[in-house]
C-alpha cells in the first residue's frame, strides 16, 4: 500500500504542503483545496491531517461506486461517477476527506509526493508498504 506518512513533531507549521498541494490538483495557492490540512495542536506543536489510506469507510459508503481502491492500494475518487452527496466525508473517521464550498467533489491525498519535496523539515515521506 502506497500512502503518505506524517511526522507530527517535525512539523513546524510552515504550510508549505498545503500550498504546494492546491496549486498541483487546483491551479491555486488556497489552503481550504488542499489534501493536506496542518492544524496547531492546544499542547503546542502540529498536526498533519491527510487520508493514510487504511480505512475504507468512504468506499463503502459512496452510493455511485465513485470510490476505488487502485492496484497500489491508494484510495481514488471518479469525478464521473461522483455526485457530490459528501457521504464519504461524513464517513471518514479522521477527517481526511475534503470538501470545499462549491467543490463539484470531494478530494483526498492520493500518495503523489508532491508536499513530500517541498517540506524543509522531512514531515512527510511516501511509504509504500507490501499488502498482507
Amino acid at each position: 500500500m502506497k500512502y503518505l506518512k506524517t511526522h507530527d513533531e517535525k512539523c513546524i507549521g510552515c504550510n508549505r504542503c498545503m500550498s504546494v498541494c492546491s496549486m498541483t490538483f487546483f491551479k491555486e495557492d488556497n489552503f481550504a483545496k488542499s489534501a493536506i490540512q496542518v492544524r496547531p495542536k492546544e499542547e503546542g506543536g502540529y498536526q498533519l491531517i491527510v487520508c493514510n489510506q487504511s480505512y475504507r469507510n468512504c468506499v463503502a459508503e459512496c452510493p455511485t461506486q465513485a470510490i476505488s481502491i487502485n492496484k497500489l492500494g491508494v484510495v481514488l475518487i471518479n469525478k464521473k461517477l461522483c455526485i457530490n452527496c459528501l457521504s464519504c466525508v461524513a464517513a471518514c473517521p479522521i477527517n481526511a476527506m475534503m470538501h470545499f464550498p462549491g467543490g463539484l467533489y470531494p478530494f483526498k491525498c492520493v500518495a503523489c509526493g508532491a508536499c513530500v519535496k517541498e517540506c524543509p523539515t522531512q514531515a512527510l515521506e511516501i511509504v509504500q508498504e507490501e499488502s498482507a
